[in-house]
């Protein structure tokens, strides 16, 4: 007689239930579990540096992107509209697993790189993208974030421009007029979506 898995034998199981009733299997993410007003709602509620920002709200990994793609608008304004919509999406994972900062990221390892990786691939299938992005065009989207981290940094996280220096180089091309002020998690989910729509060609039921 075959003995029964003991709980700790049976695979792991890791889905979350999400608001528009789908299950998303965290460790084995299939795009059809994948909806953007479940991406859109999450990353508006998901506060980048830990919440440690100034302003009455959080300033949300929603946000975030829609700046990041404003950034990649002004430095490569040939860039196809598909992969803008990559870029709007590149931090898609989170809205699952959360921002972490970067250092506390390389601690956890490849563990956590990996499971990031495979909800990337599947939010990329899920509307239209290849699973893992050409080389040039991941270096466009790094560009923009790095130039939205450090004005984040400066003018809502607390650093001082010689401070933020000494942990990361200043990005050439900063806009010079570029002010952040944080939105409501609603405003911020509402104006994902209608970047998403704008790129994407779909229309969002609200």
């Amino acid at each position: 007689m075959a003995r029964k898995n003991s709980a700790s034998e049976r695979p792991a199981r890791a889905w979350q239930r999400m608001l528009s009733g789908r299950r998303l299997d965290i460790l084995s993410p299939s795009p059809m579990d994948i909806e953007i007003s479940d991406i859109a709602h999450g990353l508006a509620r998901v506060a980048r540096w830990n919440g440690q920002t100034t302003g009455t709200y959080g300033y949300s990994v929603a946000q975030h992107s829609v700046v990041v793609e404003r950034l990649v608008q002004t430095n490569a304004p040939d860039l196809d509209q598909k992969w803008r919509l990559a870029c709007l999406l590149h931090d898609g994972p989170e809205y699952v697993i959360g921002d972490m900062i970067t250092p506390f990221k390389s601690v956890l390892g490849p563990a956590y790189k990996d499971i990031e990786a495979k909800l990337e691939g599947a939010i990329h299938l899920r509307f239209g993208l290849p699973a893992i992005l050409p080389a040039y065009v991941k270096a466009i989207i790094k560009r923009a974030d790095r130039m939205a981290a450090w004005l984040e940094a400066t003018q809502l996280a607390g650093f001082s421009e010689a401070e933020a220096k000494k942990l990361f180089p200043q990005p050439r091309g900063l806009p010079a007029d570029f002010i952040l002020t944080p939105e409501p998690p609603e405003e911020a989910a509402q104006r994902f979506l209608r970047r998403f729509e704008i790129l994407s060609g779909e229309k969002v039921a609200r």
